[in-house]
């Protein structure tokens, strides 16, 4: 694993315009990305999972969309980066496995089409023969039964759990460094969940890769990821190694989080709902976007954003008063 990360996000200011307002959707995101890392973004609908997500390919509605920031993977800064540019990168360094592979796949063409195509417009001396052998073995790697067979199905043949396969199937195509997984599981039933989520990360182990996975379920982040980096209205409010975090939550919504979460065990247990609701991000308070929730607040806390503190290597949070884990241990960095 190489000094530089992979993946480096430097404060991240994402606009997206509409016919009457211009929203605010992400503040000052930064996030670091090991190679052959998997980090899992934390939070609740609406909390900017999904659009930091798609800033990373530049998928955001660009007529209507403004950013500032930094996004550098590989040492190349993808938002300056050329439209023809980013159509070699995706797919090829930067692959997605999208929400709902019904509406991601094209339902005129065959899945194996749409990933020999894939595989083609990526790597020019791949023949046809060549590139339909490559995509059988992608769906024997993902345990898609009958290769062959499901090659020539069209999306709407497969149940949701094939159909997701045959997604990861195409992301890996080209064989990415980097996968983008966006709620992947949230579709499915239990069992086939957990089957997605075991496959993912045997095959991130296997073949190296790094990912980050959207999700709003801490089970499934406890279960796939090495770090979690929680957001809460357009920010990332506290990150570090999944055990730290799960061991030790220091903010307060991480720990509301944690709260409402049953483990192995608690099935008596009355779960701990956070109060309130995710605020409007159109009319953010000046302060902490949490505070009107916040078991703990102080009118400090709704004058202006908490700084941003470092409670030990790989571990920040955005908070003014911190639970026991940032005692005596944090510095500030902002």
């Amino acid at each position: 694993m190489t000094s530089d990360p992979l993946l480096r996000i430097e404060d991240l200011d994402i606009a997206i315009g509409g016919a009457e307002r211009t929203v605010q959707i992400l503040r000052g995101v930064s996030l670091d990305l090991a190679r052959g890392e998997v980090l899992c973004l934390l939070g609740e609908s609406g909390s900017g999972k999904t659009v930091t997500m798609r800033s990373i390919l530049r998928l955001l509605p660009e007529r209507r969309t403004t950013i500032a920031g930094r996004i550098v993977f590989e040492g190349e800064d993808l938002v300056t980066l050329s439209a023809a540019a980013l159509s070699d990168l995706r797919g090829r360094r930067i692959a997605m496995i999208f929400q709902e592979p019904a509406t991601a796949f094209d339902p005129v063409y065959t899945i194996g089409r749409q990933i020999v195509e894939t595989i083609r417009r990526h790597d020019r001396t791949v023949g046809e023969a060549e590139a339909m052998a490559r995509a059988r073995d992608l769906f024997e790697r993902v345990q898609i039964p009958s290769p062959a067979r499901r090659l020539a199905s069209y999306s709407h043949e497969l149940s949701g759990g094939m159909r997701q396969r045959a997604m990861i199937a195409l992301a890996l195509s080209c064989r990415p460094a980097l996968l983008l997984a966006d709620e992947p599981t949230t579709a499915l039933d239990a069992t086939v969940q957990i089957q997605i989520l075991l496959l993912l990360r045997r095959l991130q182990q296997e073949l190296g890769l790094a990912i980050i996975f959207v999700t709003h379920d801490v089970g499934v982040a406890v279960e796939i990821a090495d770090r979690i980096a929680i957001m809460y209205a357009g920010r990332i409010v506290e990150s570090g190694p999944v055990r730290d975090i799960l061991r030790d939550p220091g903010h307060p919504y991480t720990q509301g989080l944690l709260a409402s979460t049953l483990r192995k065990g608690e099935r008596s247990r009355r779960l701990a709902a956070i109060p309130g609701a995710p605020p409007d991000l159109a009319a953010l308070p000046p302060g902490c976007a949490f505070a009107p929730r916040c078991p703990r607040t102080e009118p400090a806390c709704s004058a202006a954003v908490p700084p941003r503190l470092r409670l030990s290597a790989g571990r920040e949070i955005l908070c003014r008063l911190p639970g026991k884990a940032a005692i005596g241990a944090a510095s500030e960095l902002d």
